[in-house]
């Protein structure tokens, strides 16, 4: 086996739920920015089946690019070279893209980065282009389920600025961007897909 691989079973049990609402709401054709792609092996199933989109995995860290490329050169799939690519950063290594997909980005990581995640969304996404997050949140205020308040304390204790976002303050942010709220979708174990999309009006209230 590949010594640059890395694994994650997560990625192999919500692949396909998240895959049936990506091919919802992307387009049929563009370009794909995935944030955070981590192991890369949401990128090579994702760009595998969603053929009329090019798919560019980023990740900050350097193992991770490795483990995107082992993974699309194993699985012989055409992903675009990965790009070291901090969301913080006023700048990013990309400057146009159809869609953004971030997947268990904003809970492990603190407020700052969904911050900068939604001005760069601002920044580089096409008109009507689509902003999809997957993760826990907590919904009017509140843990979805008892396991979700159990992994925010633990998030909290491994570091104070990380934890399970509520939907409304991210929804707030995204609209201060010109991305408005247009979904959220309930998901196998307590998670959640959110669906943003770039207009130049301000973003709608959240749905109940």
């Amino acid at each position: 086996m590949n010594d640059r691989l890395l694994y994650s079973e997560a990625c192999v049990r919500n692949r396909e739920p998240i895959l049936t609402v990506l091919s919802r709401v992307l387009p049929a054709k563009g370009t794909v920015l995935e944030i955070a792609a981590g192991t890369g092996q949401h990128a090579v199933y994702f760009a595998s089946r969603l053929p009329g989109l090019r798919w560019c995995p980023s990740d900050a860290d350097s193992a991770a690019r490795a483990s995107i490329a082992a993974w699309a050169a194993g699985e012989g799939v055409d992903l675009a070279p990965p790009m070291d690519l901090d969301v913080s950063s006023a700048r990013w290594p990309i400057t146009a893209a159809d869609a953004i997909v971030a997947i268990n980005l904003i809970h492990i990581a603190p407020w700052t980065v969904c911050e900068a995640l939604m001005a760069g969304a601002g920044r580089i996404l096409s008109s009507g282009g689509v902003l999809f997050l997957y993760g826990p949140y907590r919904l009017d205020g509140r843990h979805t389920a008892p396991s979700n308040a159990a992994f925010d304390r633990d998030l909290r204790q491994r570091d104070p600025a990380w934890g399970v976002r509520d939907l409304q303050a991210v929804v707030d942010v995204a609209a201060r961007h010109g991305l408005a709220f247009e979904e959220r979708v309930p998901m196998p174990a307590n998670n959640q897909s959110i669906v943003f999309r770039k207009a130049d009006s301000p973003g709608s209230p959240l749905a109940p």
